[in-house]
């Protein structure tokens, strides 16, 4: 592990939103001086106040809107003001290098509300028709856009299919039995073919919050695949609390690589409002030597989606 900070890469995840986002989290941004910022959608619903504040951000900032961010407007209109706002800091389907710090960002599906291949009318009004298969091939053709000496990231607002089938899963159904993967299909598609070309750093996401239904106890939200690709579920909802001491709490997932690309350590953090470091949730930390990553950290079936054949991956659906 390098010894030297600026060999570090650093980014701070906002997880699903919903509302809770406001100069606070400007001023802490600053005073942890991370290198990136991204964010996993469900902004709002469908308002447009925090992809407003989000271009007030001054570091580089990548973000993909999630299906709340529709506001429940078939024709789209909502889902389109917000991209407006955001402009090319939204990656949907799109690859964002962001040179600082050296990262490049793919987007998947825009406005998902996992489910396999569950497309809304207000993505369909923005986007026109596509197909299941289409769509992945819009995030493998980013992807490869992408400078390979760069780690790669993929931005999603619901993950894959392929990273278990319970209701704690990272991608589980825990509101509805019998609980499922509940992950998007053309993702999982995605990355499979990624992965025989090129290294994926991280597949990041949201929208299954971390607290599961009917206080059925908390999520996993860290999975490492055979191949070392990362998965994490960003979605602490809501993101903004108190603690039992009156302190005020801003969530961020946090990643760490070194200058290789290779992951170091994955947490959850929560901050006060002046930067002080009240508690962590470590997910993952590198061992000191560089020896092979273990196949797999963390409860749950072994592998993931790249270690999925694609025709196994479309019976699910």
């Amino acid at each position: 592990m390098p010894s030297d900070p600026r060999t570090v890469l650093r980014l701070a995840i906002a997880g699903d939103i919903h509302d809770q986002w406001n100069h606070q989290d400007h001023e802490l941004l600053r005073y942890l001086q991370p290198d990136a910022l991204l964010v996993v959608g469900d902004l709002s619903e469908g308002g447009q106040r925090i992809a407003a504040m989000l271009q007030q951000v001054e570091i580089p900032l990548a973000c993909v809107l999630g299906n709340h961010d529709s506001g429940k407007d078939p024709s789209g209109r909502r889902l389109e003001q917000q991209l407006e706002m955001l402009g090319e800091r939204h990656c949907g389907w799109r690859l964002r290098e962001l040179r600082p710090p050296g990262l490049a960002v793919v987007g998947a599906r825009p406005g998902t509300a996992g489910g396999g291949f569950r497309v809304s009318q207000a993505v369909r009004s923005v986007f026109g028709p596509f197909s299941l298969h289409e769509s992945a091939e819009r995030i493998r053709s980013a992807a490869m856009g992408a400078d390979p000496a760069l780690p790669l990231v993929l931005l999603g607002h619901s993950g894959p299919t392929g990273l278990g089938s319970e209701a704690a899963d990272l991608c589980g159904r825990d509101w509805k039995l019998p609980a499922r993967d509940w992950g998007d299909l053309d993702l999982a598609l995605a990355i499979h073919q990624i992965q025989q070309q090129r290294p994926v750093s991280l597949v990041v996401f949201g929208h299954m919050h971390h607290a599961l239904r009917r206080g059925r106890g908390e999520r996993r939200s860290f999975r490492l695949d055979g191949r070392g690709t990362a998965y994490l579920n960003a979605a602490c909802v809501p993101r903004h609390g108190v603690d039992e001491r009156g302190r005020a709490l801003h969530h961020f997932s946090w990643v760490e690589f070194d200058a290789a690309g290779r992951l170091l350590e994955a947490s959850h953090r929560w901050f006060g409002s002046t930067g002080e470091l009240h508690y962590e949730q470590k997910l993952w930390t590198a061992p000191p030597d560089p020896d092979p990553l273990p196949l797999v950290v963390s409860p749950g079936p072994p592998g993931g989606c790249g270690d999925r054949d694609p025709a196994a991956l479309l019976r699910q659906c």
